[in-house]
């Protein structure tokens, strides 16, 4: 994820539309962090939620009619990619310069990727500071098939690690914990490798039998696990990693270079920069997992970079914390 071309326009409370996920309001730790986020926001701001019958993206529109220029998105990463698929709409092109929307977040989930690459603080109040003192730059984002992604998408062993933590979840709580044991779950019980086909914009046609390929716009997220690719994300480029084929203990031990940062491109995974790429596989319907949400899509996966189509709120140098 590449920031660049400020634009320069005060931010005012009366800008902005806070949209929440429906559960924040049952769930106490959210209900006080949005709670306290809004006080600094100003009385101006103002709080939805979406509904069964008015969706996340219908709620974003709705937002956008009345009036507001800014949405932001409170909650986790895939709330953040909902409203960024709101904004872009379903052509992945937002009239941004035009109508003048951007998109904030006040992070609310567990590993909020998106919000810590972007500098922004994690405590609610503090979060709610930097959107007022922010300033609006155009990003480019990815997708796959037209859903956008903004940290990172994936075929393979991970959409079945979250169908793993969404039930490890649901028992025992959400937490980084869960999270880990969700994916060591899921490694013990893998049966067999991928066969796919991958065409990337070098032109090259690649035949792989692999676990997992996982495609990053997130340098943030890189540079947590220790990878490599960090260049292609700021050239506006995906980094795709292919991961190497092998038994349950190869993967296993795959899981824990990840963990402890010593997975090497060339000896664990290789290593793709690409702009554009297609995936066919066997199954016509592959599940696909994109920052923390999951679901089928039909094959062949097009994933595709929109150069500076998304209109954002980063925070000024001095609300900036490190990444």
């Amino acid at each position: 994820m590449t920031a660049q071309r400020a634009i320069r326009r005060p931010i005012q409370s009366s800008d902005i539309c806070v949209i929440a996920n429906p559960k924040s309001g049952r769930n106490s730790r959210d209900a006080q962090a949005i709670e306290r986020a809004m006080a600094v926001l100003g009385v101006e701001a103002q709080l939805r939620r979406w509904t069964d019958d008015n969706g996340l993206q219908d709620e974003v529109q709705r937002a956008i009619a009345d009036g507001y220029r800014i949405i932001v998105a409170a909650g986790g990463d895939g709330t953040v990619t909902g409203v960024a698929q709101a904004l872009l709409g379903d052509d992945l092109r937002q009239d941004g310069d035009e109508a003048g929307v951007s998109m904030g977040v006040l992070p609310l989930g567990t590993f909020n990727y998106f919000a810590r690459g972007l500098g922004l603080p994690q405590d609610p109040e503090e979060a709610a500071r930097a959107i007022l003192n922010g300033k609006r730059h155009n990003i480019s984002v990815g997708s796959v098939n037209g859903q956008v992604f903004l940290n990172n998408a994936s075929i393979g062993l991970y959409p079945a690690v979250l169908r793993a933590r969404e039930d490890i979840y649901r028992r025992w709580g959400r937490s980084r914990l869960m999270a880990n044991w969700s994916l060591l779950r899921t490694l013990i019980r893998f049966q067999r490798p991928y066969k796919l086909t991958m065409q990337a914009d070098d032109g090259q046609i690649r035949h792989v039998r692999t676990p997992l390929i996982f495609v990053a716009r997130s340098a943030y997220q890189l540079a947590y696990f220790g990878l490599d690719g960090a260049d292609a994300i700021h050239d506006d480029q995906f980094a795709v990693y292919v991961a190497r084929g092998g038994t349950r203990t190869h993967l296993v031990n795959l899981a824990l270079r990840l963990a402890t940062g010593t997975m090497q491109a060339g000896r664990d995974i290789d290593l793709i920069a690409a702009r554009e790429m297609r995936i066919d596989t066997a199954h016509r319907r592959p599940h696909v997992a994109y920052d923390g949400e999951k679901r089928r899509m039909s094959a062949p996966l097009n994933f595709k970079i929109h150069e500076q189509s998304l209109s954002i709120i980063v925070p000024d140098d001095a609300d900036q914390v490190a990444a």
